[in-house]
């Protein structure tokens, strides 16, 4: 399994005003939809199959995971997951890019896109797009959140 990593920074500002942070995660997972084939697609409850919501809490590194997450990453969805405890499971090639991106997006306020190689608790290797974009409260930012959506499969 060979993918190309994406690897993007995208500005969350544009002249001065803010973008709603939640229609900017909402907008990217109705892009996701709408290039999914009606095959592809499930359920209203739950769009699309395999892209979850996560979130990490930049207080105190806590994750936060919707269920097709814990699948990506091959961990039961009992527990609740610290970010040192998950970065193992990243390649150490994904695990630089993810970390360099991650922090420009804090510093920068900025969003971005990256898709990274795991290697899930549960064994094998799989490819994550991992879409991220920054929560502001009082001009700082407090959590990071988005999508991640496993696309190990060719289309």
């Amino acid at each position: 399994m060979t993918a190309l990593p994406l690897t993007h920074s995208w500005p969350l500002f544009e002249r001065d005003r803010q973008f709603e942070l939640g229609a900017i995660v909402d907008g990217a997972c109705d892009r996701l939809v709408a290039a999914l084939s009606p095959a592809e697609r499930t359920s209203p409850a739950e769009p699309v199959a395999g892209i979850g919501r996560w979130e990490c809490d930049l207080i105190d590194n806590r994750l936060s995971w919707s269920p097709p997450v814990y699948a990506l990453f091959g961990l039961p969805p009992a527990i609740r997951p610290l970010r040192d405890a998950v970065l193992p499971l990243y390649t150490e090639e994904s695990r630089v890019l993810m970390e360099q991106l991650r922090a420009y997006a804090i510093r920068h306020r900025r969003g971005f896109t990256l898709d990274a190689e795991l290697r899930p608790a549960d064994g094998g290797r799989r490819w994550m797009r991992l879409v991220a974009a920054p929560v502001i409260e009082d001009g700082r930012v407090v959590r990071l959140h988005g999508l991640k959506r496993d696309v190990s499969q060719p289309r």
